[in-house]
């Protein structure tokens, strides 16, 4: 396992420089000077110059190329042009928000779509499976933005039980203060600012998983060895949960994960409707400000993400499989 996990990691690494190279390659090419968006319109042609030296600017692409790896082999991901703070203190600053937010998001989809799909799949052609298909469908047709509007609008307007926007105290930190105090309602409000939005996500991402589950359950469900199982009287709720979903695990392990890593990444427009204050918000908002470092560390750190979820995914395949270990 050692040996595999180690194998995967060195397969990383150009990864990694490949992604970095082409984020800083297409900042690069953006249109917009971050010199005159953060000294205004009004600034002289001296001051704009001296900026951009002091920050580096006026080097030759090659040379701003080889500072920016250099420095990302050091761990440092540059200065703000706006904030005048580490880009590495700003993006960790904002991590765990979306972090928090894509791993509910990915729970409340779990929960919705791993029963769904083996349920319809069982129950293939009955109203059952027809009305997963049509959550599903629907799921994956409506626009995330809207979703979360309407979410918005039922929950925090209509209803008044749910607040519309913002983050409360982090859930890790409620949690703690739930264990020391033994009140549970440190716990309780911040998930009453971080359920509309991990919602948003969840059925989102629920819609495809469901999809996905259901697919491998039936390719599976029709294989002889279950057909056996059944005909040595097995009971059918082992038949579906040991034979046939232990063996359809791993292309839903891979839509699981790759839905993940788009929970982090395609999280931009939920945070900024909620006004979540994750990567995503901060994104956005360095990209309006021309504030190029944030904006490269912060798909740096989602990418580094991304590929580390797909290395997990390597990994949860070899204890699925141990023959995979072996290629």
């Amino acid at each position: 396992m050692a040996r595999f996990i180690g194998k995967r990691l060195v397969q990383l690494i150009p990864v990694l420089i490949g992604i970095s190279v082409l984020v800083f390659l297409l900042l690069f090419l953006v249109p917009g000077d971050p010199a005159t968006t953060l000294l205004g319109q009004d600034a002289t042609k001296e001051e704009v110059h001296r900026f951009k030296e002091q920050m580096g600017l006026n080097d030759p692409f090659f040379v701003q190329l080889g500072h920016f790896l250099l420095g990302l082999a050091k761990g440092d991901l540059g200065q703000s042009f706006i904030q005048n703070e580490s880009v590495s203190s700003i993006v960790m600053s904002h991590l765990p928000a979306t972090l928090e937010l894509a791993v509910l998001g990915l729970i409340i989809a779990l929960i919705i779509a791993v029963p769904l799909g083996i349920w319809s799949a069982v129950k293939q052609f009955s109203w059952i499976d027809y009305s997963s298909m049509f959550f599903a469908q629907l799921g994956v047709s409506i626009p995330v933005f809207w979703l979360g509007l309407l979410l918005i609008l039922f929950f925090s307007v209509d209803l008044n039980i749910l607040p519309s926007f913002g983050r409360g105290d982090p859930l890790y930190s409620a949690i703690g203060q739930t264990i020391k105090t033994g009140n549970i309602y440190y716990v309780m409000e911040s998930l009453k600012h971080l359920i509309l939005p991990a919602l948003t996500l969840g059925l989102m991402s629920a819609a495809f998983i469901t999809r996905m589950v259901r697919s491998a359950m039936l390719e599976v469900l029709n294989e002889d060895y279950i057909r056996t199982a059944e005909a040595k009287g097995v009971k059918n709720f082992y038949v579906i949960m040991k034979h046939a979903f232990r063996n359809a695990l791993i292309p839903i392990v891979t839509i699981i994960g790759l839905q993940f890593g788009n929970l982090i990444g395609g999280a931009i427009v939920t945070e900024t409707v909620f006004a979540w204050p994750g990567i995503g918000r901060l994104l956005i908002t360095a990209i309006s400000q021309r504030d190029f470092p944030v904006v490269q560390g912060s798909v740096l750190v989602v990418a580094l993400l991304f590929a580390l979820i797909n290395l997990l995914i390597d990994v949860l395949y070899s204890l699925i499989n141990p023959k995979i270990q072996q290629q």
